[in-house]
């Protein structure tokens, strides 16, 4: 098992994650790109001390991207987001209102 720093990242606060954590609470994180979903979990437990019902991963795909005067064309890095639902009553302090 991995150490639970070099799985999460780190959170993700955006305007979806800050409305899929008000009506669903649900948080968005950062993944290692080999991170399994109970890598994800034990990593929750370990950091937050939040218990997940539920981790959904997916990756996103990288964007395209110009690089500097010349019109060269680059892309955004390919990483790996996780999608964590917590039960009703547990929070994760680190995301602000």
């Amino acid at each position: 098992m991995k150490h639970p720093a070099e799985v999460i990242v780190r959170p993700i606060i955006n305007e979806k994650g800050t409305a899929l954590r008000l009506a669903l609470n649900q948080y968005l994180f950062e993944v290692a790109p080999d991170a399994t979903k109970i890598d994800i979990k034990h990593a929750l437990k370990a950091i937050y001390n939040v218990d997940a019902l539920k981790v959904r991963t997916m990756w996103v795909k990288p964007k395209p991207k110009r690089l500097g005067a010349q019109r060269r064309m680059g892309y955004t890095r390919r990483w790996k987001k996780a999608i964590v639902t917590l039960p009703p009553g547990q929070s994760i302090e680190d995301f602000v209102l």
